[in-house]
């Protein structure tokens, strides 16, 4: 088939992404079962434009994202982020092919502003219109890179983490023609692994994002200077509900060990291990020092902070992101050896973590599991991503009317 230009629009959360992504097939070879001839056919996604308007500035003074303020940001860069991404692609609003747009999860407000630049744009120009599950966009950042990477073909099942600002869940995926399918094997019981790192680093009053910067800062401490413990989670979420063949609960039915076990986490314990660090310790002034000292500078280096973070900030610092490194990937790999998975997948905005990815590296290769990640512009939120998981769902005809909307807490299925 002729290469397809899919147009996709990114606004979650707290950055506004447009990308146009050209997407196609490629025989690699056939194979003949049963009289009939089977192609092998694998996707093949090339990123043309990919832009982002951050809002990083307009949240830093508060330390995490002002759902307000991001539709409000998201109204104001729409419009110019989709312009710039066609024109970096050579491309038109008519010669697209298509147009996809996260769908969900996220933040409600944020999510309309892009869903309804979408409808608009695909009415206008009467093209195909795509609703596309954020997290899945994630787990094709994945394949974008490694399809790119030419790492050759990839063995399923995959074991796909997740793991960002309000992320982290653990995905079994398969494809059969096209049609990808992922089963939830966990997910976190409170905050997401990057709502714990922005937390702490709030705490700590390091800065925002808090992320990468606790990132930059690990490198200066000792992790082994303050000991502290994740949550051992021995029971079932009573969330975790049986399915039907549709994706509905079955009433009262909750999931048995018989439909595979769990792994799930949990990460407030650690946020409240390091405020009670923070009170025994009596590192508040020198906290409250670091932020007005931080606060007047515009954009703050990282030998900036260092200047105002002593040695027991720094070793509380590593300590708090080798504890959380070390449950992240613990438990992946338990899933992987639970579920005998082929490969593994790391995404999402803390999957751009230089210590996660070296840990994940080095542990996976002691199990001879391969391990890819996406470049850590494809780590956070893009619109690349969106566009080429929406290719599968253009292949299949799977667009959406109209009347589609939002869901803020949309599950991956």
């Amino acid at each position: 088939m002729p290469d397809v230009h899919i147009l996709g629009i990114e606004s979650s959360c707290d950055e506004t992404g447009a990308a146009v992504v050209r997407s196609g097939q490629q025989i690699l070879s056939n194979q003949i079962l049963s009289s009939k001839i089977l192609s092998n056919q694998i996707l093949s996604n090339q990123i043309l434009s990919n832009v982002v308007a951050s809002q990083i500035a307009t949240h830093q003074p508060y330390g995490g994202v002002v759902p307000e303020l991001a539709s409000r940001e998201h109204l104001r860069a729409i419009v110019p982020v989709v312009r710039q991404a066609l024109a970096e692609a050579g491309q038109t609003y008519q010669s697209v092919d298509a147009i996809a747009v996260t769908q969900g999860p996220g933040l409600a407000g944020a999510l309309l502003v892009g869903i309804s630049y979408a409808k608009a744009l695909a009415f206008a120009l009467e093209k195909p219109l795509i609703a596309v599950n954020h997290l899945e966009g994630h787990i094709h950042a994945v394949l974008l890179q490694q399809r790119q990477s030419e790492h050759g073909e990839l063995q399923f099942p995959v074991l796909a983490l997740v793991v960002s600002g309000g992320h982290t869940h653990l995905y079994l995926a398969q494809v059969d023609e096209n049609l990808w399918t992922y089963r939830n094997i966990g997910h976190t019981r409170d905050d997401a692994a990057g709502e714990a790192f922005d937390k702490v680093a709030k705490l700590l009053g390091l800065g925002y994002p808090g992320g990468p910067i606790i990132d930059r800062l690990a490198g200066h401490g000792d992790p082994q200077a303050v000991r502290f413990q994740t949550s051992q989670i021995k029971h079932r979420d009573r969330r975790d509900h049986k399915k039907d063949d549709h994706g509905q609960d079955v009433d009262g039915q909750l999931l048995t060990e018989e439909d595979g076990p769990q792994f799930d986490f949990s990460y407030s314990g650690i946020k409240t291990a390091v405020l009670r660090y923070v009170e025994t310790e009596a590192l508040k002034p020198a906290i409250e020092a670091r932020w007005r000292a931080l606060a007047g500078i515009d954009e703050p280096t990282l030998d900036d902070i260092l200047r105002f973070c002593d040695r027991q900030t720094l070793d509380l610092v590593a300590s708090f992101q080798r504890t959380m490194v070390n449950d992240l990937v613990a438990k992946t790999l338990a899933a992987a050896r639970a579920y005998e998975v082929q490969t593994l997948f790391v995404s999402g905005g803390v999957a751009a973590n230089r210590e996660l990815r070296a840990t994940f590296e080095r542990e996976a290769g002691m199990q001879g599991l391969p391990v890819f990640f996406p470049s850590r512009a494809l780590s956070t939120d893009n619109a690349a991503m969106i566009a080429a998981a929406a290719f599968p769902k253009f292949l299949r005809r799977e667009f959406v009317s109209m009347d589609f909307s939002a869901e803020a807490g949309m599950a991956l299925r």
